[in-house]
């Protein structure tokens, strides 16, 4: 129960961030293609490469795409196949995973 209560949120925020993105102006929209292509284009334009993904539920998988020089981005393939650039930056920094209320957590 609690499993799919967070599931429940995490694909309200997922679609409550695709909405608020989408009345951004057009310079800041979020770019959607095909999983492949968008893959491709982060290997070329950004040398990324998948660091790691997750799974929200039925309705997405999210991935997380980094580079050597500190470029990231996340992107979201939806249950149709098509795939958006969520969010993108520079300054990816690899951490050792802590749980909460740890030193660093």
């Amino acid at each position: 129960m609690a499993r799919d209560f967070s599931f429940r949120w995490v694909k309200l925020t997922a679609v409550g961030a695709v909405m608020a993105l989408s009345a951004l102006p057009a310079w800041a929209q979020v770019i959607c293609g095909g999983h492949d292509y968008l893959v491709a284009r982060l290997a070329a334009a950004f040398e990324e490469k998948r660091l790691g993904y997750g799974v929200a539920g039925q309705a997405a998988i999210f991935e997380v795409f980094v580079s050597p020089s500190g470029t990231w981005t996340i992107l979201m393939t939806d249950v149709k196949g098509q795939s958006c650039i969520l969010a993108a930056g520079d300054g990816w920094e690899d951490t050792r995973a802590t749980t909460v209320g740890q030193p660093g957590g």
